[in-house]
């Protein structure tokens, strides 16, 4: 999610008899309104969408995009998507994010700053009943159960390059629940997460660090074929460069080089309950396995 600006400009008019010059009038004129507002856009392209540590694109490029509202105040604003595979949310080829909050500093400490706000996952079209290769633990597949969609209120925490942030749903994860074959509902799953951005002295250069541990509050039913694992629990990791640069005398490029992966207990494995296709593929996918990730973007 990124940050940019929005020009809301408010210009006065100011009427001046004619015996008054231009440059009396230029003085006199008042400075040009600045709005409370800023916003910015971005584009990007990405040879795999890993997120928290598993692929969402079936290890296929991705094309993403998105635009953010600012406020002087510290709150924000904004939405962003990315193409994923029905492989994985059935009937589903688009994640949309919405999500809102406040950005604000702790004055006790210089460079302590936090965070707090809520974010909506939208797979528009996907639906669990749309699972064709899913067998809940009666043998039967998936005939109840809402969408893909999950909501999540965060709070983080950061100070200079190093920045921490814990996030929990307000309903099912993903749609977790007795009728998509596990053992009750996943309201109040839990991601925490660690993340670093230190700028290099070299080449303008930043090295990206990240940690997080994903807690499920529920578990698979028993029975359910193919499991692989007993719960979706994991702990994923991600290190790499990032570089700004300006192309073509245009500026707000980035380009990112990063290893990602996951240390999945199988549920995320070919053999787990991610890896056959969703969506009526016989073909299998580690979705957690570690893989090098090439990004670029720009923002404007």
């Amino acid at each position: 999610m990124r940050k940019s600006l929005l020009s809301l400009a408010v210009l006065s008019a100011l009427a001046v008899p004619s015996f008054v010059s231009a440059e009396e009038v230029a003085a006199a004129a008042p400075a040009e309104a600045k709005s409370a507002w800023t916003a910015s856009s971005n584009v990007g392209f990405v040879s795999n969408y890993y997120t928290r540590g598993i692929s969402q694109s079936w290890h296929k490029p991705a094309v993403q995009g998105g635009i953010d509202f600012e406020h002087t105040s510290g709150f924000y604003a904004g939405v962003w998507g990315s193409s994923v595979t029905p492989n994985t949310f059935p009937d589903a080829s688009a994640e949309l994010d919405a999500y809102f909050g406040y950005n604000g500093e702790i004055s006790a400490i210089e460079g302590l700053g936090y965070t707090v706000g809520a974010i909506g996952y939208f797979y528009p079209g996907g639906d669990w009943k749309k699972c064709t290769a899913c067998t809940k633990a009666d043998g039967t597949t998936p005939n109840s159960g809402g969408r893909w969609d999950t909501y999540e209120a965060n709070f983080g925490l950061s100070y200079k390059w190093i920045s921490a942030k814990a996030s929990v749903t307000l309903g099912d994860w993903f749609g977790a629940e007795k009728g998509t074959g596990f053992e009750g509902g996943s309201s109040g799953t839990t991601y925490i997460e660690l993340n670093a951005a230190y700028p290099l002295p070299w080449y303008d250069l930043t090295l990206v660090g990240h940690v997080g541990r994903l807690d499920v509050s529920t578990k698979l039913a028993d029975g359910l074929q193919g499991d692989g694992g007993r719960s979706p629990d994991y702990t994923d990791y991600k290190v790499g460069l990032s570089k700004s640069f300006s192309f073509a005398n245009s500026e707000g490029w980035d380009a990112g080089l990063y290893y990602v992966g996951a240390s999945d207990n199988g549920y995320w494995g070919k053999r787990g309950f991610g890896g056959p296709s969703f969506n009526g593929s016989t073909e299998r996918k580690d979705l957690s396995d570690n893989r090098w990730i090439v990004s670029l973007s720009r923002s404007f």
